[in-house]
C-alpha cells in the first residue's frame, strides 16, 4: 500500500521491502549491512523490536541493535525513520514503559525522523486485530500507512 501510494505522490520513488515475517533487532542487525550494499537506499525505515519485546528479549540489546543498525544506514547517507511500537500490558509496567521510550531514545540519539507508534489510531478496536489480539488485521493497514507516510513525506521532500 505504501509503495502503491508513494509512486503517486513522488513519481519515480521505489521501495524495497526487505523486511521478514517474525524477525527481530538481532536478525535486521544480521542483514542490513548487507541490504545498505544491494539496495543504496536513500531512506531506510526500521519497524523492529515488536518481536523482541514479545519474546521477552532484554530491551538493552533490542536497543543496542536498533542504534547499529541506524548508524550503518546513517553512515552511507541514508535518512533514517525508526518505527516505534508499544507492547500489551501483561508485559508489566516497567518492560512496557522501556520498551515505548526505547524508539524515541535511539531517534533523539541518532536524530533519525520517528513515527512514536505504528498502531496509532488503530487500537484497540478488536476487529482491527487477528484473533491473536496482536497483529493488526487488513482493515489496520491503511490507518498504519497513513501513520508512516506523514513522517515519511517531509523525509522524501528533505532529500529532493
Amino acid at each position: 500500500m505504501l509503495e502503491q501510494k508513494l509512486k503517486t505522490l513522488s513519481p519515480g520513488a521505489e521501495m524495497i521491502n526487505a523486511s521478514i515475517s517474525g524477525d527481530t533487532t538481532s536478525g535486521g542487525r544480521s542483514r542490513i549491512a548487507a541490504l545498505l550494499i544491494r539496495h543504496t537506499p536513500q531512506i531506510v525505515i526500521i519497524e523492529l523490536g515488536g518481536n523482541d519485546a514479545l519474546r521477552g528479549l532484554p530491551l538493552s540489546m533490542s536497543q543496542t541493535n536498533l542504534m547499529s543498525m541506524v548508524e550503518q544506514a546513517q553512515k552511507t547517507g541514508a535518512k533514517v525513520i525508526l518505527v516505534g511500537m508499544q507492547i500489551p500490558p501483561n508485559y508489566g509496567r516497567e518492560y512496557g514503559q522501556t520498551f515505548k521510550t526505547m524508539f524515541n531514545d535511539v531517534s533523539l540519539a541518532r536524530k533519525t525522523a520517528l513515527v512514536p507508534f505504528l498502531l496509532e489510531g488503530v487500537g484497540p478496536q478488536n476487529e482491527m486485530f487477528q484473533p491473536d489480539g496482536i497483529h493488526p488485521n487488513e482493515s489496520a493497514q491503511p490507518i498504519m500507512m497513513e501513520t508512516v507516510l506523514k513522517v515519511l513525506l517531509p523525509v522524501i521532500k528533505d532529500i529532493n
